[in-house]
């Protein structure tokens, strides 16, 4: 051990690593059950690629969506959590979340978390994104935990190394601004590190087809956690099915998400040439990684001024508003004249919309397969209304959704499928809950769930 670090050493029943939703619902669990709990995060500020979402909660039979009139049901949720996976899911983990979320909901609603609108979302059945404020979940969260008086959030803390006494995880060591530290453990620590969509050598090691997406996603997401994890033996699940986000303009910068799927309310997505190159009702996982092999990775979202009136400000995928006011939208009163400013093929756009317009009056499937607005619900709409807007946008990788093996309850496995004592994992840096897809709204969700559930166990071992 470096003098250094062994000079500034502290001992903490729970350590969590990662500051975003996974990591403060750890931290704040693990307070709650009666551990002294340090949080450290290696970047200025908490929030992670959390701070950088659109706040929705994959959520079912909520009271929210009874007062709009939708039935639906942990056993829905669940089914469709393993459609929208291709059943590569690890059912487990499904399982806990589904049975779980109604009293992680609560939970969180207890702490006055509100969800002000329920959308539709990619791999759902029926209407089941529960939108809420991010920042201020993130503040309710923070502020929670320090008021438990168990511990602090320590920031521009960076842990570099985990080291076992025994079997056991026992160690964190951590750069900071003063130098290395050490963190010694008596319950557990919890690694909530995000992904890696901000390693170009990790996704060029697991997935190169998708390196040439724009990098989003939290700016520590560089894979720290599933490094340190590694070198303890840790297996590894779902590195195959890592794909960029559809919907983000190019320009789109670092701290600031603009995610839009207007195909989801009735619009549809072009090439540069002005042709259709996807079924629009699938995932934006998969219409990523189609967008990524289209002329300059770029494809327009076209749509008419009966989709721009569906736009609800404020709420992620939804809020043309805000992306027209910040100039991102042409606009025009005819689809040539649209073509034009936008710089598609202006009578393949024209040819495109007319042959798309004559299936919807027809009642009838495309050539792509297409039948609905998302996940076969929703009437599709003809493209007839102007002023006709367009949207140029790239696939993201906001992030990676794969990772380190776990249990139900949150417990890391190594690749031999034993348990590492002492070590969990929540969040992004988890692998095998999404399979191939993840759903809309399920991140955030099975964030919250298993680093409740981290926090949690790891306290239940200190005592």
């Amino acid at each position: 051990m470096n003098d250094d670090a062994t000079r500034n050493r502290n001992t903490f029943d729970v350590v969590v690593i990662g500051g975003g939703i996974a990591g403060l619902a750890a931290a704040l669990s693990a307070a709650e059950s009666g551990a002294e709990t340090v949080l450290l995060e290696k970047q200025p500020l908490l929030g992670g690629s959390t701070a950088m979402s659109g706040g929705l909660f994959a959520f079912a039979d909520t009271d929210e969506q009874r007062e709009m009139g939708i039935s639906d049901s942990p056993q829905r949720l669940q089914q469709d959590l393993i459609d929208a996976g291709g059943a590569r899911n690890d059912v487990r983990l499904v399982q806990a979340y589904a049975s779980g979320q109604a009293d992680v909901r609560q939970w969180m609603k207890a702490k006055g978390i509100t969800f002000d609108a329920v959308k539709a979302g990619a791999g759902q059945s029926v209407a089941r994104s529960h939108h809420t404020r991010i920042r201020e979940l993130l503040d309710t969260f923070r502020t929670a935990f320090l008021d438990t008086g168990r511990g602090p959030i320590l920031s521009q803390h960076r842990a570099v190394r985990l080291e076992r006494a025994g079997s056991r995880v026992a160690v964190v060591v951590a750069e900071t601004p003063e130098g290395r530290a050490q963190f010694d453990v008596r319950g557990g620590v919890v690694i909530a590190t995000g992904g890696f969509s901000r390693s170009q050598e990790l996704l060029e090691t697991f997935v190169p087809a998708q390196a040439g997406a724009l990098p989003y996603g939290g700016l520590g997401n560089t894979g720290d956690g599933l490094k340190m994890a590694w070198r303890l033996g840790a297996g590894f699940r779902g590195m195959g099915y890592v794909t960029g986000t559809y919907g983000s303009h190019p320009e789109t910068g670092p701290e600031e998400s603009e995610l839009l799927c207007s195909f989801y309310m009735g619009g549809i997505i072009v090439s540069v040439g002005g042709q259709r190159f996807v079924d629009e009702s699938l995932s934006y996982k998969v219409i990523g990684d189609v967008c990524l092999r289209q002329a300059e990775g770029l494809g327009f979202q076209v749509f008419d001024a009966q989709v721009r009136a569906k736009s609800v400000p404020g709420v992620a995928l939804s809020d043309i508003d805000f992306l027209e006011d910040k100039g991102r939208l042409f606009i025009a009163d005819t689809v040539e004249e649209l073509a034009a400013a936008a710089g598609i093929d202006g009578p393949e756009l024209v040819k495109t919309i007319e042959r798309y317009n004559e299936n919807v009056r027809r009642g009838q499937v495309d050539e792509f397969g297409r039948d609905s607005l998302c996940n076969h619900v929703g009437e599709r709409l003809q493209i007839t209304e102007p002023p006709f807007y367009a949207y140029p946008a790239k696939t993201m990788m906001t992030s990676t959704m794969c990772g380190l093996t776990t249990t139900p309850k949150a417990e890391v496995l190594d690749i031999d499928g034993e348990v590492i004592e002492g070590l969990y994992a929540a969040g992004e840096v988890a692998g095998a809950f999404h399979g191939k897809t993840p759903m809309t709204g399920a991140s955030l969700g099975m964030g919250v769930l298993f680093g409740r559930t981290a926090g949690r166990e790891a306290a239940r071992r200190s005592r």
